[in-house]
């Protein structure tokens, strides 16, 4: 199913010691070699680049600038491929999984920034949060959010994020699988079984070529927020326990 470095073709015992950094790309080419080896030059982390059905050079260009890459056989989506890249983490022996896009928005030498955040406060998920660079109307779709989904997180649409052992094992369920739309319905997943969020201050750049998929345009925007107001509403105060 998974087209993969060389590395891990050679062995099924891959072992990733502590950290994998999970890369979702779809048709990042132009920009998803820097990002590997950024992220490569910033932590001893292990790069996994999910390539989400692409049609341009990205699995290329990301395998050759050193990341292990999975190549899948069907378009999943952003979350999707995210969870694709959990599991492979978490079956290879990752004890803490970070996300980042492929699009140059996050910049590696704030890995550190969420790494201590976790250490500081043995939180299950640490969002590198950047709130400042939302539009107003992005910005009043957020406090809708918050409001409706009882979540005290001020950017819930961020991608860099550093998931402990026991969130990546939750979010690689099967019941995890179908969130069309990873910020809220995750973060609404982690709040039922009583896991911890906390935010880490961090700054973010614009987007190195492309758009947003979830803002592309007013439809795709409408889409969003009718599934994630589902999502929410459908969730809100049905807390469950860890077990």
């Amino acid at each position: 199913m998974f087209q993969t470095a060389p590395c891990a073709l050679q062995s099924a015992t891959v072992k990733i010691c502590h950290l994998a950094i999970v890369i979702p790309a779809r048709n990042e080419a132009p920009s998803v070699a820097g990002v590997v080896r950024r992220v490569r030059a910033a932590s001893t982390g292990e790069v996994i680049v999910v390539d989400d059905c692409s049609t341009d050079a990205t699995a290329e260009e990301a395998r050759a600038a050193g990341a292990i890459v999975l190549s899948l056989p069907v378009q999943l989506g952003a979350w999707g491929a995210t969870q694709t890249g959990l599991r492979y983490a978490i079956r290879h022996g990752a004890k803490s999984v970070l996300t980042m896009d492929a699009d140059g928005q996050h910049h590696a030498d704030s890995i550190a920034i969420l790494e201590r955040a976790q250490a500081s406060t043995n939180a299950d998920l640490v969002i590198g949060s950047a709130p400042e660079r939302l539009s107003r109307p992005k910005r009043l779709a957020r406090l809708y959010f918050r409001v409706i989904a009882g979540l005290e997180v001020r950017d819930f649409t961020s991608g860099f994020r550093l998931y402990s052992e026991r969130a990546a094992r939750l979010l690689s369920f099967r019941h995890a699988t179908l969130f069309d739309y990873q910020d809220l319905g995750v973060l609404m997943l982690l709040k039922n079984y009583g896991l911890s969020v906390v935010e880490a201050k961090v700054n973010m750049s614009e987007r190195n070529h492309g758009m947003s998929r979830v803002f592309s345009s007013w439809s795709h925007v409408a889409r969003y927020m009718a599934l994630t107001s589902m999502v929410c509403l459908a969730r809100a105060g049905r807390a469950r326990r860890p077990t």
